[in-house]
């Protein structure tokens, strides 16, 4: 299955918890009467903020779903089969940075998404005509006004004048990117609400969108959008950068209809099905698969924290706390594609993306929910800041935030780094396992030939012994191993770091071990 069809399934999957109840009563959102000329409407950057703050105070009433007879039932092959035409994008040919195609409904993706462009202040709605598409089968091109599903943003961001695809907004309020050279990998949401309840998550939805139509020359573009949910409505506005980091800037409002406490924001979500610190219970020719390797996490108190993920046998929950952080993120740092060899995938060329809050977002924590799954079909890493406390119905709250799709971290560090994970038994002593972790980075560069560091580490509960801490020219970084006996524990925190005697020189490893 490709990873197209793996975000599809994924994304669908969130969109089938919705819009189960309610009567439609979002008139924004309501199909135009037949041949009805657009209405022409004011707009500023407090004009979705608005709409949702009145949204909230009325019940959730979700966005039409029904479909002709004729692709009720799309199959994927059929819904891919229907495509837009590129000669027909918002702003094709009137020499601008940028270019947006609009996705069908159908299949997974049924639920109606109003669609405008702004310009010069004034908000107009984006009107529906089938031969915006081209379909494999004619026999699905129906005469309905549809509506549409979703947009994808174009921009020459890897050959100048050759547009191409750099970002997706398709599926409840899941989005994703890429930079220069990369391939689609993860996925970010809006909102997050109940992730890994055994109640079940509910997917808050982007339902109608507003597209800034930028100037000549302009390396950006606005989009707006109004998130919707039974539990919460909010604001969004992401101004978009692609180039060698495609960054956005996101500001966001959320009004709560009722009180949440198990919010999400800023939710990224990935794909981890194995590596070297996972491979004993999968059998697979490859040496990983994977969309993001590790969380790294950068505490408000400036500590440096590395978590390689696991696909677990049962679903596994971790908590950091902190307050106001400087930055997390699902990170890729393995880069070769001999550390994947898969031609098809191209796992190597995944984005990370990393979360860097602007403001104070006060006590909470980094959540990470790690899901089993038996396949590189699913996406079953999540992370997220959760706040310490409940959103309350009836209030306000605000999220600024930028985020860098990317090869790695925007910021440069002084610390080394974890550059691999590995696990495996010990030969004789079948009550332990013996864990290899390997450094790089800047502490390695101009050392001495008598360098020495030693490993500071932590299992609770369990016991780490003999430990070693040695040179490892094959990657100009070093190497540490220790076994790990966890006695009767049934899951155990690792932690280690590399040290001199002047202190930490690593960033922190920290790891959750379970049999």
């Amino acid at each position: 299955m490709s990873i197209l069809r793996r975000d599809l399934v994924k994304l669908g999957a969130g969109l089938s918890l919705m819009g189960t109840s309610g009567r439609f009563a979002y008139a924004q959102s309501a199909p135009p009467a037949a041949k009805q000329a657009p209405k022409t409407v004011p707009f500023d950057n407090g004009t979705v903020r608005a709409i949702a703050q009145k949204l909230a105070r009325s019940t959730y009433a979700p966005p039409p779903q029904s479909l002709p007879s004729a692709i009720s039932n799309l199959d994927f092959d059929q819904f891919r089969g229907i495509t837009f035409n590129p000669d027909r994008a918002l702003w094709h040919g009137q020499s601008l940075a940028f270019e947006v195609e609009f996705f069908p409904r159908g299949f997974l993706y049924k639920p109606r998404i109003a669609m405008n462009e702004v310009i010069g202040g004034q908000s107009t709605p984006i009107a529906y005509d089938p031969d915006l598409f081209s379909y494999a089968n004619p026999m699905l091109r129906v005469t309905d006004d549809l509506g549409f599903a979703g947009l994808r943003l174009r921009y020459a961001i890897n050959t100048p004048g050759e547009m191409e695809e750099c970002a997706v907004f398709l599926g409840a309020s899941y989005f994703r990117a890429v930079a220069k050279g990369q391939n689609y990998g993860l996925s970010a949401r809006g909102f997050a609400n109940g992730t890994g309840n055994t109640k079940g998550e509910e997917f808050a939805l982007f339902r109608e969108f507003w597209l800034e139509k930028p100037e000549p020359g302009v390396q950006s573009v606005v989009i707006h959008a109004l998130l919707d949910s039974p539990s919460v409505t909010g604001a969004f506005s992401f101004t978009i950068r692609p180039g060698d980091t495609t960054v956005f800037d996101v500001q966001s409002s959320l009004f709560p209809r009722q009180d949440i406490t198990e919010s999400g924001i800023a939710a990224l979500t990935g794909m981890f099905y194995f590596d070297a610190n996972e491979h004993n219970h999968v059998d697979d020719w490859r040496p990983a698969a994977h969309d993001s390797e590790a969380l790294q996490v950068w505490t408000g108190s400036g500590q440096q924290l590395y978590r390689p993920l696991v696909n677990p046998t049962d679903l596994q929950f971790s908590a950091f706390q902190d307050s106001s952080p400087h930055g997390f993120g699902l990170m890729q740092r393995k880069r070769s594609f001999h550390d994947y060899e898969d031609l098809a995938l191209n796992y190597e060329k995944r984005p990370s993306l990393w979360i860097e809050p602007i403001g104070n977002w006060g006590d909470g924590a980094v959540d990470l929910v790690e899901i089993p799954t038996p396949n590189e079909v699913n996406d079953n890493i999540v992370t997220f800041w959760r706040p310490k406390d409940a959103l309350k119905a009836g209030q306000e709250y605000n999220f600024t935030y930028r985020m860098y799709w990317g090869w790695d971290t925007p910021w440069p560090t002084p610390l080394a780094r974890v550059a691999g994970t590995r696990i495996g038994a010990v030969t004789d002593h079948a009550d332990a396992r013996m864990f290899v972790i390997d450094f790089t980075g800047a502490p390695f560069q101009n050392i001495p030939q008598d360098a020495h560091f030693h490993l500071i580490s932590q299992a609770s509960p369990g016991t780490i012994r003999n430990v070693v801490v040695e040179p490892n020219p094959n990657i100009k970084g070093w190497r540490t191993t220790f076994e790990f006996v966890p006695g009767d524990a049934k899951a155990s925190e690792l932690q280690a770091q590399l040290a001199s005697d002047q202190g930490p020189i690593s960033e922190k490893w920290m790891y959750r071990w379970t049999p």
